[in-house]
């Protein structure tokens, strides 16, 4: 009953039916289907079927949008007060760097991280890069997720590292990504990864999970 509730599920986030979503989820949680399960056994292969369909030649935006909603109103069912770091792949610091008011992109990426069941601190738009790196720093993250679409960030974009190293914080990824941020090399941004694509950040967090174990 549970797998099947679990596809029904599935179907409900890709069809971007947030009130059918949420009702499948509810019979799971009565089935006494732990969140963390729901997590990996559902909105996970959400993700991947995502990935299969939005690659970088036929990226739909509005696919994206339409399930990451579901998945938000899902992972709000699962953990009103938000992923307990017990229980989550890792800690995420995302943010738009000062300069930027821009945040669709990074709201879309901070949803996409939650869906994989990572606990993400989102600091949001025109943030202070100090800001940023103080919030790593406190809440012992594993990667900074940078988002930026105008040009005149990168300058910001490229003191992140050299900041981390000084607070002696080198094990902390960079990722970034967005309209302008993707137009250059991760060593031109001075960066650890460039994500084309959304999908392409949660492949990068993936590896380096893999690398660890």
């Amino acid at each position: 009953m549970n797998s099947t509730v679990m596809h029904l599920l599935i179907d409900a986030i890709l069809d971007g039916d947030v009130s059918r979503a949420i009702i499948e989820v509810k019979k799971l949680l009565n089935a006494e289907v732990k969140p963390e399960r729901i997590i990996k056994e559902g909105v996970a292969e959400v993700m991947v079927e995502l990935d299969k369909k939005c690659t970088v030649e036929y990226f739909n935006l509005l696919d994206i949008m339409l399930a990451g909603r579901v998945i938000m109103a899902v992972v709000t069912v699962l953990y009103p007060i938000g992923i307990p770091s017990s229980q989550a792949n890792g800690t995420i610091i995302i943010g738009t760097p000062e300069g930027d008011i821009h945040d669709l992109g990074k709201n879309i990426v901070k949803i996409m991280l939650m869906g994989k069941g990572y606990r993400v601190i989102d600091c949001g738009k025109n943030c202070p890069i100090e800001e940023l790196i103080n919030a790593a720093e406190k809440e012992t993250a594993n990667a900074i997720f940078i988002s930026g679409l105008i040009s005149t960030i990168i300058p910001k974009v490229r003191e992140v590292k050299s900041k981390l190293l000084q607070r002696n914080l080198k094990d902390i990824k960079i990722v970034a990504g967005g309209g302008a941020l993707k137009q250059l090399t991760a060593k031109r941004l001075n960066v650890d990864y460039v994500a084309e694509t959304v999908f392409d950040g949660l492949n990068f967090l993936k590896e380096l999970h893999e690398e660890e174990l």
